[in-house]
């Protein structure tokens, strides 16, 4: 008989630090997930931050279709879901470059939020 592993708890920090982008938005909230955190504008994921049964910790959000295939091409701690043809994933770690990925999850906002959310937002660069 197997047995499932356990998964991590998130640092609390870390999604104090995903709320306060996401948390920033028009009508985006958290909640709590299946397993982790997500973040919703309507009925719509924006991210989802979770630790996996292999002890690592992921974050799950949108992208525009060729931000997909450039961060897919980047790899690791980048990678493409088996799931959705806009779902990015990326793997945390105390060497997380936490600028870089405020910029996607704000873009992740601006994909899923309805055209009049998303407006109100200044995207980078």
């Amino acid at each position: 008989m197997s047995r499932r592993k356990e998964r991590p708890e998130v640092p609390e920090e870390w999604v104090r630090r995903v709320d306060g982008v996401l948390g920033a938005f028009p009508r985006c909230a958290a909640e709590p997930a299946w397993v982790g955190t997500r973040w919703r504008v309507g009925s719509a994921t924006v991210a989802h931050l979770f630790g996996g049964e292999d002890g690592l910790f992921r974050i799950m959000f949108r992208a525009e279709p060729d931000e997909v295939m450039a961060l897919q091409h980047l790899g690791d701690p980048y990678f493409k879901a088996s799931w959705g043809s806009d779902v990015v994933g990326l793997l945390l770690d105390d060497d997380t470059d936490w600028a870089e990925l405020a910029e996607l999850l704000t873009d992740s906002y601006c994909v899923q939020a309805p055209e009049r959310l998303a407006a109100q937002v200044d995207r980078p660069g």
